[in-house]
């Protein structure tokens, strides 16, 4: 394992050093572990791994590429590692949500067009007054990851988006579960609507932290 992850080191050294550029393709494999000072079985596995965590594309019969390293690709990675979340670890994903996504939707207050509002609007109308739990879920992830595309921040959208997974099935939960979870959940996104079409960044962050913290503490609650 530590020859593979001295192999893993090089070709990383060569690509944060710009020898490798994205879209650039690698060497033969037998020059590059020549040139590397290492076995080809290492080079091979290095490759592998790195490939995983879509740093290298091998594209059979064509060689092997750096891709393009764009935040969103790299950060796939991170929604294969939470899929392993266990459930007492909910907590954890919500809080740290709940750190992140307030301060997204500060940032696209101020930068959320128009037309994205009324898409948001429209989405929210087509859902209506009394959807099922499964509907208002599906929106709410919708509705979200709309607000946090707006934000201009690539990497925190690619974040978000990954630690969103494990907290849909505690959402589930409590709309199943709490009296006035539809409702709530329906005008709190209402008013965080609201909060962007006025440009306000603080109230937009602060309606964003009382949706997340209200299913922190219904959670909470319920453990």
């Amino acid at each position: 394992m530590a020859v593979t992850d001295e192999a893993i080191e090089k070709i990383k050294g060569m690509i944060v050093s710009g020898a490798l550029r994205p879209g650039d393709r690698l060497p033969k494999e037998s020059e590059l572990a020549s040139e590397l000072g290492l076995s080809r079985n290492s080079l091979r596995e290095a490759v592998r791994a790195l490939s995983l965590i879509r740093i290298l594309d091998v594209r059979q019969g064509d060689g092997t590429y750096v891709t393009s390293l764009d935040p969103q690709l790299l950060l796939e990675a991170l929604s294969f590692v939470v899929d392993f979340h266990r459930d007492d670890t909910v907590l954890e994903f919500l809080a740290v949500r709940r750190i992140l996504e307030p301060a997204a939707t500060a940032m696209a207050a101020l930068r959320i067009s128009e037309q994205q509002l009324d898409a948001l609007s429209a989405q929210l109308d087509k859902l209506g007054e009394a959807p099922s739990v499964e509907e208002l879920v599906a929106c709410d992830l919708d509705f979200h990851r709309g607000i946090v595309q707006s934000s201009g921040n690539s990497v925190l959208c690619s974040l978000l988006d990954g630690l969103s997974g494990p907290t849909t099935r505690a959402r589930i939960w409590r709309g199943l579960t709490q009296e006035d979870a539809v409702s709530r959940t329906l005008r709190e996104h209402r008013a965080i609507l609201s909060a962007l079409r006025d440009r306000d960044a603080e109230a937009a962050r602060s309606w964003a932290t009382v949706h997340i913290a209200s299913v922190e503490q219904w959670l909470r609650s319920s453990l």
